[in-house]
């Protein structure tokens, strides 16, 4: 695992500012701290940072081919590159290391831009290849590793892991784009391929970029996406023992390493699936590590420890007190962008705890999305059932009149808090699921925003973002396509979002066996009711693992990764809070509108609504701010430039 970064003149042979490319290595130092090195030649500067995990020896990078005529710098694992080497071989090409990053190098050559389609992992790359003149930079399919760029006014395109790194070199304009402000105050992160800044992008899932030196950037390719067919016949046995085998085949592969390697274990049905695999797999003990927290009420480290118990995992265990708050400022610094989930605190936490004991951890993220887990999900599909039992022409009217007139009531039992579903029901399944998913829906953002801002955003919604993806869903299945729409959004700019941040500060790897592609291709050929059957979420998961796991694990009430915001916002954190949502920060943008700010925090306050999401949004906008968008990049000490290799031409 590693932090990429560099600078490619798209127009010429210009000269490379290595100093601006040494501040841009150093500032993704935490992403691989055992070596980093550049690479600089006409027109070209590539840096890398390197945690040494496959072929510690010689996986030094950048890389080249036989002749020095490619060039790569990489972050990730290609889990199948074992298998890859002798067919390369077999076409002539000669491996001087046993690392991946070689693998993807050759493959370039044997097969170009499709090379992409032979890899199966977690990636993001850069690589030169100049004899034909091209620059190629390549994503994963589920986006679980990152990749920013940005083509300045010059012709320089920038790169890197994380936006800090295009923003050390000191040449990208800090403009926001009020565009993302709007997804991020509807999501709580800003939607690829958009960043926070109009002058940089995020490169999309399973997408490549192919650029001729002197000819014009074009616009990213699709290499990849999943089809929900849902046309597979097997019956449920089958399926189960089909889904262990899957299951096991892609955690063995995420088990190769040459360092340390263990598991995240919440006590979750997906991270103890995990761990049961893993523990089939390995003859010695499984390392583990999960955090407990001193309030019951988010604490399942009881469940954790029953599974540990069970396979006799080498675990470890750290108590987070449940006032753990202190992170806002190191949070904003870390994301780069506005970004408001605040399990990103426990997860930094798990990871910080993770390290102590191992270079790898494998996690159950993109158990949910897969296998039909979130309460939301069977919430969505319920509705589904009234929607279609309803002529538009009626719904609309008479669930939109509900929905504006019943009490917002947090404060009362689920059973009566029937707005949220009236509001839902007003609307088309799309409309409906982003109703959902929005942490400021479009009433609140219509209210929190200023005559300004929806001037510059010019009757742009977040809600677009959804529509964009549903159009290419290719499926009317109600469950099928909010899992497609999750794994194109939430999957991808929330959850692996928080987990490559988080464990990155640590130097961690993180490996996810349940977002394997053929994994995730396999499960949407399943038909839904092998998914979400009655009111069980993960239905087929949990019959393929009762021979491994307990009851008490399977089917107890799924809990999440939570943290107490309301209690914070009322206690600890109410002046903290007050200060930064009606301080000056906020209010010299001219986006907010300040009766609405006081309001979010006066209901709050006296307990008549629970607004501590959003205000927990407009809490790390602030931060980012000051954090972030004002603060001067990083300039590293003369002592600390990065060596550089001079390709001979």
């Amino acid at each position: 695992m590693c932090g990429i970064t560099g600078i490619f003149d798209t127009r010429s042979q210009r000269e490379i500012d290595a100093g601006a490319l040494a501040r841009m290595n150093l500032s993704q130092q935490h992403r691989g701290p055992d070596e980093g090195s550049v690479h600089i030649e006409p027109g070209l500067g590539l840096g890398h940072r390197r945690l040494s995990i496959i072929d510690v020896a010689t996986g030094q990078q950048p890389l080249f081919n036989e002749d020095g005529s490619v060039v790569i710098v990489y972050n990730g694992e290609i889990y199948n590159y074992q298998s890859l080497i002798p067919e390369l071989q077999a076409l002539g090409h000669v491996f001087h290391t046993k690392s991946d990053t070689e693998v993807i190098v050759h493959a370039w050559e044997a097969w170009g831009e499709a090379c992409v389609t032979r890899f199966r992992g977690m990636f993001a790359f850069a690589l030169w290849d100049r004899n034909q003149q091209t620059f190629f930079m390549a994503r994963d399919r589920l986006a679980v590793k990152p990749m920013y760029y940005a083509l300045l006014d010059d012709g320089q395109l920038l790169f890197g892991s994380e936006l800090k790194s295009l923003l050390a070199h000191g040449g990208l304009r800090r403009d926001m784009d009020p565009l993302a402000v709007e997804e991020y105050f509807a999501l709580g992160y800003v939607a690829e391929p958009r960043t926070i800044f109009r002058q940089a992008k995020k490169l999309p899932p399973a997408h490549t970029l192919c650029i001729r030196r002197g000819e014009p950037v074009g616009e990213p390719k699709e290499y990849w996406d999943v089809r929900f067919t849902l046309n597979n016949a097997i019956g449920v046995d089958e399926a189960c023992a089909t889904l262990e085998e899957k299951l096991r085949e892609s955690v063995r592969l995420r088990m190769i390493a040459e360092v340390p390697l263990g598991a995240f274990l919440s006590g979750g049905v997906d991270s103890s699936a995990v761990v049961a695999m893993m523990a089939g797999l390995s003859e010695s003990p499984v390392n583990t590590c999960s955090i407990a927290f001193d309030d019951p009420a988010f604490n399942e480290a009881a469940f954790a420890q029953t599974v540990a118990d069970r396979y006799k995992t080498a675990h470890s265990v750290e108590m987070v007190k449940s006032d753990d708050f202190d992170l806002i400022d190191t949070l904003a610094r870390l994301y780069d962008e506005p970004y408001a989930d605040s399990s990103a605190i426990p997860t930094y936490r798990v990871c910080q705890l993770a390290r102590k004991h191992v270079t790898v951890a494998l996690s159950g993220d993109g158990g949910d999305e897969t296998f039909g887990g979130y309460r939301r999900y069977r919430m969505h599909l319920l509705e589904e059932r009234m929607r279609s039992a309803m002529p538009d022409s009626l719904r609309r009217p008479l669930f939109g009149m509900l929905g504006r007139v019943y009490p917002k009531a947090d404060w009362a039992p689920r059973v009566f808090r029937a707005k949220t579903t009236f509001e839902g029901m007003a609307r088309s399944s799309v409309e409906a699921y982003f109703h959902t998913m929005s942490i400021l829906r479009d009433p609140m953002r219509d209210q929190l925003f200023s005559s300004r801002f929806k001037s510059d955003i010019a009757g742009y919604s977040a809600q677009e973002v959804f529509q964009r993806h549903a159009k290419r869903a290719g499926t009317d299945d109600p469950l099928a396509l909010i899992q497609y729409l999750d794994l194109k959004t939430y999957l991808v700019g929330d959850i692996n979002t928080k987990v490559d941040r988080a464990s990155m500060a640590h130097s961690l790897e993180v490996r996810e066996p349940l977002m394997d592609h053929e994994l995730v291709e396999w499960m949407a050929t399943l038909p839904s009711s092998l998914k979400i059957r009655g009111q069980e979420g993960k239905y087929m998961l949990k019959k393929a693992m009762e021979p491994h796991l307990s009851d008490d694990i399977l089917y107890r009430p799924k809990m999440g990764f939570a943290v107490p915001l309301a209690r914070w916002f009322r206690g600890p954190l109410k002046e903290r809070m007050r200060q930064a949502v009606l301080g000056p920060r906020l209010a010299e943008t001219g986006w907010f509108n300040r009766d609405y700010l006081e309001h979010l925090i006066d209901a709050h306050l006296s307990g008549a609504r629970d607004y501590s999401a959003p205000l927990w949004t407009l809490m790390m906008f602030e931060a980012f701010l000051r954090q972030v968008l004002d603060a001067a990049p990083a300039v590293p000490a003369a002592s600390q430039q990065q060596p550089v290799a001079v390709a001979l031409q």
